[in-house]
């Protein structure tokens, strides 16, 4: 029977965010899975929207005999601190290791993993998987959309293969296609050929939804050109907020030829760099967006939703801040609900009091973010939650969440949900757990950049954008740089990255 090691470690890393990712992190999941080890990873991931559990379907229909590591992903924030990576990659090495005779090894990675101490997360781990396997053992890989490829992931693995979707709505469909490939490598037993191209510009996460154009096009051109000569071709637009060489767009080919490799890449590539000026879109401040929905809220049938895109948990913001709050209130909205504000002593502030009761808080805004701070108002605390439940739509696929003690606070016509822990909201039942019933609101407000468009694009009239104070600028030219690859632009049509202390001069656009 063929044997594969399997094991699963996702950290998308913003290393301008204010908090770091432990091990305590990565224990819990966030919007994750907990962890889980050895056979329990096939407990775990399966039946569920992510990578791992889409390959165990795959590996269970091809017969295969999988060998489990550990499993283990943790809400995208700062750095993964040293004693994290080191104990889960330590616990997936060794796995692998002591398997005894393998066929190949598939891994779940994210590709955007800075740890303190390894600005190439991923980079390291296969590298270590190269040691103890040697070259020539397949070695095939899942990446999300928004990796941030390095030559070194290239180089270790026989395949990277990205999700296609953003919103994320094909992770475990990505993990089928790994295990396609995969049987491929196992049954020709020849490698394919590789391309790797880096692109010259960052592009902001907001424009990177597949729902919309350029994104959505590209992606059509990109799974026609896959055929038997080129049987995967990946575009990971990247994750615009990891100051390390590396940080960006990039477009990865396998090709039964080098040319082949090199025709598709290149291809894709020129697509890509073509819609450089339609990588770009309206941005509202807080007053704008609310004002604006307000208006738009008068006509329609259903919620307009705005997404609090700079204090996305989903690219490291803490979920905390309280602009958009402040401007909801501020402008006297009515039938308005926004969250999930992460604050856990105001969550347990409102089980002590009860529900009924009126509750002065400090609410949220203590990640030290320029331009906020808590929101110290008093509030009616209309309901009370253990933060258990399912999330069922699109994007999280059935997971069970854990937000800890939760809360549905009001203020005026506005409600808020307050957990305990972080996970963006990007599912209805991220309302309807506290009692808030999504499709009656006239304004959502979701910490969310895109995500939340997989379950909320059908109960929506119309979706907006707003840049509240947040640790993940919309705007990724504000980003304060200093390790880019010098001449790659911070932006679409902006300006080319210069190093501290060097001259424009001294650096070439790509």
């Amino acid at each position: 029977m063929t044997r594969i090691a399997v094991g699963a470690f996702l950290h998308e890393t913003n290393t301008f965010a204010p908090t770091k990712a432990t091990y305590d992190n990565f224990l819990h999941g966030g919007g994750w899975p907990a962890m889980a080890h050895g056979a329990g990873v096939l407990k775990t991931m399966r039946n569920i929207n992510v990578g791992l559990s889409g390959f165990i379907a795959a590996a269970e229909v091809n017969g295969w005999e999988l060998v489990p590591t550990i499993s283990a992903a943790a809400t995208p924030c700062a750095h993964v601190t040293r004693d994290a990576y080191e104990r889960i990659a330590r616990e997936m090495i060794d796995g692998i290791a002591s398997a005894g005779l393998l066929d190949a090894v598939y891994l779940d990675l994210h590709g955007a993993m800075v740890a303190e101490h390894f600005e190439d997360g991923e980079g390291e781990i296969l590298r270590r998987v190269r040691e103890v396997i040697g070259s020539e053992l397949p070695l095939v890989v899942s990446l999300d959309l928004h990796a941030n490829v390095t030559p070194e992931m290239i180089e270790h693995a026989d395949a990277l293969i990205a999700y296609r979707t953003y919103p994320h709505v094909d992770m475990a469909e990505t993990g089928r296609a790994c295990a396609e490939h995969l049987a491929l490598l196992l049954g020709t037993r020849q490698k394919f050929a590789k391309a790797f191209r880096q692109l010259p510009f960052l592009i902001p996460i907001s424009w990177q939804c597949t729902n919309d154009e350029p994104t959505k096009g590209i992606y059509r051109k990109l799974a026609a050109l896959q055929d038997d000569a080129i049987p995967t071709l990946s575009f990971a637009p990247g994750f615009p907020a990891a100051d390390f060489a590396h940080c960006g767009p990039s477009v990865f080919a396998y090709g039964a030829t080098q040319a082949d490799a090199d025709a598709a890449a290149d291809t894709i590539a020129r697509v890509i760099i073509g819609h450089e000026n339609d990588f770009d879109g309206r941005i509202y401040t807080p007053d704008e967006g609310v004002l604006h929905a307000m208006q738009l809220a008068k006509t329609a049938t259903k919620p307009i939703v705005i997404a609090d895109t700079q204090d996305n948990p989903g690219a490291g913001g803490d979920s905390d801040t309280t602009g958009m709050l402040r401007a909801l209130v501020r402008n006297n909205a009515q039938r308005a609900a926004t969250g999930v504000i992460y604050d856990p002593a105001s969550a347990k502030a409102a089980h002590a009091a009860g529900v009924g009761a009126a509750v002065t808080l400090a609410l949220g805004g203590k990640s030290g973010i320029l331009g906020d701070a808590p929101y110290k108002e008093t509030f009616i605390v209309e309901q009370l939650s253990d933060g258990k439940f399912v999330a069922p739509g699109p994007y999280y696929g059935g997971r069970d969440m854990d937000m800890g003690p939760s809360a549905c606070l009001r203020i005026g016509g506005v409600r808020v949900v307050v957990s305990s822990h972080k996970a963006q909201l990007a599912d209805q039942s991220m309302f309807r757990y506290v009692g808030i019933e999504p499709t009656e609101q006239a304004i959502l407000v979701n910490k969310s950049s895109v995500h939340f468009r997989a379950d909320f694009e059908p109960i929506t009239d119309h979706l907006l954008i707003c840049a509240a104070p947040g640790a993940m600028p919309a705007d990724t030219a504000t980003l304060p740089w200093t390790r880019l690859r010098p001449g790659i632009r911070i932006k679409p049509n902006g300006p080319a990255f210069v190093a501290p202390g060097k001259s424009p001069s001294s650096s070439a656009t790509g």
